[in-house]
């Protein structure tokens, strides 16, 4: 007689076959789904960098355009006819910066000279007012009336010769500044110097005081 075991075990060995082999397909398939999306979210991580590239380059990019369109000397083409390049934008970008600062200092030092100006025109004002009326007020001052042409050249005598004693105020700074002012009015505008200014200057201009 012949073993049967080995028969049935080949049958049921037959019978598994189909199984397992449906088993590993199954394996197969979601080891590459896997591979698949791994694969996929590299592919998404790339693009989502290369778009973020473009976008900070494009950004750099408008930024030297505009560079280019605001300062003055990044408008001309060299002797070849092309482009500044980017480093001559930035050297020229920082040049013109620096050339706007020192303007805005001489800028500066000229409106606080003429705030010096306007002081000292102000001060001259209040005091020939009140030689003006302290003149009114002397008996006989119609006696000799002088025409506007004359007044004129009188007052504008007198602001010449002010003005050249307060050219001697410093103006380092507010302090020395304010203290020269007072040290000035003390000494050229008290009524004593004034009146010597004025008689001065109407002997250099052939009136009598």
């Amino acid at each position: 007689m012949y073993p049967r075991c080995g028969s049935s075990g080949s049958i049921h060995n037959i019978h598994q076959t189909p199984s397992s082999s449906n088993h590993n397909s199954e394996d197969e398939d979601d080891s590459g789904d896997n591979k698949t999306s791994a694969l996929s979210f590299k592919e998404r991580r790339r693009e989502a960098h290369t778009q973020a590239e473009q976008k900070r380059r494009d950004a750099i990019k408008k930024g030297y355009d505009s560079l280019q369109e605001l300062v003055p000397t990044c408008q001309q083409t060299d002797a070849s006819g092309y482009k500044p390049s980017k480093a001559a934008v930035l050297q020229k970008s920082i040049d013109y910066i620096q050339y706007l600062l020192q303007q805005r200092r001489r800028q500066e030092e000229e409106r606080n000279a003429l705030r010096k100006d306007v002081v000292a025109l102000r001060i001259m004002q209040a005091n020939y007012e009140q030689i003006v009326k302290a003149q009114h007020s002397v008996p006989g001052h119609n006696e000799q009336r002088l025409t506007d042409q004359d007044k004129f050249q009188v007052f504008q005598g007198i602001m010449d010769k002010l003005f050249e004693s307060f050219e001697s105020v410093p103006t380092n700074n507010f302090a020395e500044f304010s203290a020269g002012v007072f040290n000035w009015l003390e000494e050229y505008c008290k009524p004593q110097s004034l009146r010597t200014l004025v008689h001065g200057v109407l002997r250099e201009q052939n009136y009598t005081p």
